[in-house]
């Protein structure tokens, strides 16, 4: 007799819809211990992370309701805002 495991997929919640997704699913950004505020798309980078949706609309609502400053305590460049826009097109 065979014995297939599956493994458990990871769910996060995006800050832009509060919509629970698989983590492969979601672009991550993280701030670093120094501060420095980054896109991670292997979801390996340690420090801090917040995660939103490929989608352009949660972009819009996160930035209005400034969740990912919420989510990663901390002031978001807007360097990183535009390099989550061109990701997201």
């Amino acid at each position: 007799m065979e014995i297939i495991m599956e493994r458990k997929i990871p769910i996060r919640k995006c800050v832009g819809c509060a919509e629970h997704s698989g983590k492969r699913e979601l672009i991550r950004v993280v701030r670093s211990k120094d501060g420095e505020v980054s896109l991670d798309f292997t979801g390996k980078k340690s420090g801090r992370g917040a995660y939103i949706c490929k989608d352009a609309q949660c972009l819009i609502k996160a930035h209005k309701k400034k969740s990912l400053e919420r989510g990663l305590k901390c002031e978001i460049p807007a360097e990183v805002y535009k390099k989550l826009e061109e990701e997201l097109k």
